[in-house]
């Protein structure tokens, strides 16, 4: 036996190796609001926080039935009840191309589990996954905590967020065991199109790599834009489709993902998913007894109502946000959110998004997180999901916000925003740059022409 002098209590390489971005960036920040502005937060991912998004009393009373009938207050199947596994599988089937049934179906606490238990059983250590820049953080935070590599291919804002195809394909070498392909997108809002979809899916069919299908934001897609399913789109590849209850259904609090396996072909080997569903013995079984009623009863107007909301909000930000100086915004297509670019040349008093952010609440009491989070300088995301009075009055605050700081450059001289007088201000400015008028860049005239509309 081993004579032990001293304690010598370590954390094991999984807990050192795990790291969340967003947390770590979150808790260093300077979140000091103004005390005279009440906080409001276009940071937090939760459609609840505010309250004016609710589940339908169908959800409500859906799982109010499931405690009552006193059939689900012990432990299920580590993968989920049989009955709660068809009703996803129904929901997840795609006619005429993929009909699942409960055994391809596992469930999970929350869409985050759902993405654990893919990554965790694709890959060894020493492996590594492609990952969207920007995108969640979280993929990151799982993969690394298991010594799995994470290689970032990029999305291209000019192009409403699509994938950039050919860097894609070239991250791809022997080690790498899955493409994680997030759509609808956070933290961009964006969309993809079935031929976008399908060009991502042949370089996972030329390659030999299965996809990872992050797909929480499922049919959260705003008027005139379509949601397509990954695996609705392939024969070939083998996908993975991580979702739930969080978003759409708006009850993140209430923990149900699943896994959807697509596999034609029988490539994946689905017995790591299997065991690996055993390490909680499964998830909440009072939700999972109202999981058919809620996947069949929930009406289609409560969907369409979030959504309708939800895109309001986003059209109002965009018109007001493109009126402010050295911002740019790029319109979401979906999900709940909207990133937006800053020109941090204009903001010559800021080294990076992070102090613009910082600033910007110490000042004007509003939160957004600075790209720095989804590994993507020079932008930050808002939040949509926050009653239309409140989210109207933070662009007006951050309007205000970018006129204090912003600087142009005319002639060589530094041209300051000077909205009070009517003109571009500097202390050496010339009688030609006097003349310069606001009309043409008047940011308190647009954003007043937008809450007219």
């Amino acid at each position: 036996m081993r004579d032990r002098k001293m304690w010598n209590v370590t954390a094991s390489n999984y807990a050192t190796n795990t790291f969340n971005p967003i947390r770590n960036i979150v808790e260093n920040m300077q979140i000091v609001p103004n005390p005279e502005k009440p906080m409001i937060a276009l940071s937090i991912g939760d459609p609840t926080v505010f309250g004016n998004l609710t589940p339908a009393e169908e959800i409500t009373e859906a799982v109010v039935a499931s405690i009552r009938s006193g059939k689900y207050n012990g432990y299920g199947p580590s993968t989920g009840f049989v009955e709660a596994r068809e009703a996803v599988a129904k929901y997840c089937s795609v006619s005429d191309v993929a009909e699942l049934e409960a055994k391809d179906i596992i469930l999970c606490s929350g869409c985050s589990c759902s993405i654990d238990l893919c990554i965790t059983a694709l890959c060894c250590p020493g492996q590594n996954i492609l990952v969207p820049r920007p995108g969640f953080p979280l993929y990151k935070t799982l993969a690394e905590g298991l010594s799995i590599k994470t290689k970032y291919y990029n999305l291209l804002p000019e192009k409403n967020w699509e994938v950039d195809l050919a860097m894609m394909e070239s991250l791809i070498d022997e080690q790498t065991k899955a493409i994680v392909v997030n759509n609808p997108s956070n933290p961009c809002g964006s969309v993809f199109s079935k031929e976008h979809l399908t060009a991502i899916l042949q370089v996972a069919e030329r390659n030999k790599v299965p996809v990872i299908a992050d797909e929480i934001y499922d049919h959260f897609v705003f008027s005139g834009e379509e949601y397509h399913p990954m695996a609705s789109l392939t024969q070939e590849v083998p996908v993975l489709s991580c979702g739930g209850l969080t978003k759409r259904y708006l009850i993140p609090g209430w923990r149900m993902g699943w896994i959807a396996i697509y596999d034609r072909n029988g490539i994946l080997d689905k017995q790591g998913l299997q065991s690996l569903s055993q390490r909680i013995i499964g998830t909440n079984t009072l939700v999972q007894g109202a999981l058919p009623t809620i996947l069949s009863k929930t009406p289609k107007s409560f969907f369409e109502d979030t959504i309708k909301q939800i895109e309001g909000n986003a059209k109002m930000c965009f018109e007001m946000i493109t009126a402010v100086p050295g911002l740019k915004p790029i319109m979401p297509q979906g999900a709940m959110y909207m990133m937006v670019g800053i020109d941090m040349d204009k903001f010559p008093q800021f080294e990076n998004d992070l102090q613009f952010v910082e600033k910007m609440i110490s000042e004007e009491s509003v939160f957004c997180l600075p790209g720095k989070c989804f590994d993507y300088p020079n932008y930050m995301r808002i939040v949509l999901t926050v009653p239309e009075k409140q989210l109207r009055e933070a662009c007006e605050r951050m309007a205000a916000f970018c006129t204090r700081y912003y600087q142009e450059f005319v002639n060589g001289h530094t041209v300051d925003m000077d909205v009070d007088h009517g003109y571009l201000s500097t202390s050496d400015m010339n009688e030609d740059v006097k003349a310069v008028k606001t009309a043409s860049f008047d940011p308190t005239a647009l954003i007043m022409e937008a809450e007219a509309d």
